[in-house]
């Protein structure tokens, strides 16, 4: 085997072990704690009200699937997530904050709270 073989194959080894690393890091990144209801912005407080409720909801978006393909919550099948809004005070869009709900959304008490678009999650104590 020549020296730039050699190089390479332990290049390409490192580049792997990286990848793996990293893959396996995003899928084991923890819920970074809990927070009370009454911790939480008054907006959150009115969309947990409102899922509890079942809506209305102000975006259209409120209440699909969320896949939760970084794995920063608990494994569960396909479907068992689903995503709500939380308003954000003087965002043009849907902001970053969110309710991710588990479960049969209205009753399970599985509720988690995001305020930096999926990055890390608390899950809301009732």
């Amino acid at each position: 085997m020549t020296l730039n073989a050699t190089i390479l194959k332990k290049w390409t080894a490192f580049l792997a072990m990286l990848v793996l690393s990293v893959s396996v890091f995003a899928r084991e990144a923890p819920l970074t704690g809990s927070v009370s209801i009454a911790d939480l912005p008054p907006e959150a407080r009115t969309t947990l009200m409102l899922i509890k409720q079942g809506g209305p909801f102000a975006y259209d978006k409120d209440g699909v699937v969320f896949g939760n393909y970084e794995a920063r919550l608990p494994k569960q099948k396909r479907g068992y997530y689903h995503e709500y809004t939380v308003k954000t005070p003087r965002a043009r869009n849907r902001g970053v904050r969110r309710i991710i709900a588990g479960g049969e959304p209205r009753t399970s008490g599985e509720y988690y709270y995001t305020d930096d678009h999926y990055e890390s999650f608390r899950k809301i104590r009732e």
